[in-house]
């Protein structure tokens, strides 16, 4: 184990949430993309993430190295709107719109913010850490 590995799962952790923030910004950007390049409406994105395991080198021990993104999932419904001025709109009026839900997108949002915060918190405690371990030494 190394005196860094707190450095390393906070960085992971920050990485993951501005993954988070990102595809949240993403998800508002498109709420009213109904045409993309694949064709049809945007697909809703969501960030999978699972706990980065690493096995220390010569032994059996599995320590944690913090978090990892696994996957960018995208969610394949749709709301039907009815808009029959719009160009994209099927022969009855309907046109598919992404299943994107702007309250669920700013909560999201705020909770990859405070996550994030924290980490950046735990960060500056592991540095401060870090440092009193320096002037102890130097005595």
């Amino acid at each position: 184990m190394s005196i860094f590995n707190g450095l390393q799962i906070n960085a992971s952790g920050l990485s993951l949430e501005r993954m988070k923030l990102d595809v949240a910004s993403t998800n508002i950007a498109n709420v009213n993309t109904t045409r993309t390049a694949e064709g049809g409406p945007y697909k809703k994105k969501k960030v999978e993430f699972s706990e980065n395991l690493r096995q220390a080198q010569g032994t059996n021990k599995i320590t944690s190295a913090g978090v990892k993104v696994t996957n960018i999932a995208e969610d394949n419904m749709t709301k039907l709107t009815y808009d029959p001025t719009n160009p994209d709109a099927d022969a009855n009026g309907y046109v598919e719109m992404p299943n994107v839900n702007m309250a669920d997108e700013m909560v999201d949002m705020i909770q990859a913010m405070r996550t994030y915060e924290a980490n950046v918190s735990s960060t500056e405690a592991n540095k401060n850490i870090l440092k009193k371990a320096l002037e102890i030494s130097k005595d």
